[in-house]
């Protein structure tokens, strides 16, 4: 049994829930399998500060973990592929309404997990291309954005800040 309260599996539940339909997203429609992902999420955020995916393996380096934070940078591919994430979290349209089964799904993440990449790099990058700011990419929603820093929270899906990447 986790140290997480109801309480708090059932508030983000809630978050979750409203957060994925304001964005034409599903959660998984069985309510009690989703809640044991939600306390998932939940004891990876009291361990390592942020909400990695519950069936993956987190380093405990969110710099090498930002793929795999919820929404992780795998669902989209996985819900057009398979119709759920790889830890069925989202599912899609049919799986929602019991009209599909969700299977297994392979895992799509590299096995050494991502590498930060040098802000250095990117910036000469930037320059190169004679842009007069770095284009910032919300790695989970696509959106794109040109400015020095990337936006604090994603206008499009509500991610964090450290979920974007320079883009260019």
């Amino acid at each position: 049994m986790s140290s997480v309260s109801e309480k708090a599996i059932n508030e983000t539940y809630e978050r979750l829930k409203r957060e994925a339909e304001e964005g034409g997203y599903n959660l998984n429609p069985d309510a009690s399998f989703t809640k044991m992902l939600v306390e998932g999420l939940l004891v990876n955020e009291d361990r390592y500060g942020y909400p990695s995916c519950p069936c993956r393996l987190a380093s405990g380096k969110k710099s090498f973990d930002l793929d795999i934070i919820c929404p992780c940078d795998y669902r989209d591919p996985d819900l057009d592929d398979y119709g759920a994430c790889y830890c069925a979290l989202y599912v899609s349209e049919e799986i929602f309404r019991g009209e599909k089964q969700a299977t297994s799904i392979p895992e799509r993440r590299p096995p050494q997990g991502i590498k930060p990449k040098g802000e250095e790099h990117e910036l000469e990058m930037a320059k190169l291309k004679g842009l007069a700011y770095p284009i910032w990419r919300c790695k989970v929603c696509g959106y794109l954005c040109a400015r020095e820093n990337p936006p604090a929270v994603c206008p499009v899906c509500k991610a964090k800040k450290d979920r974007f990447e320079r883009f260019i």
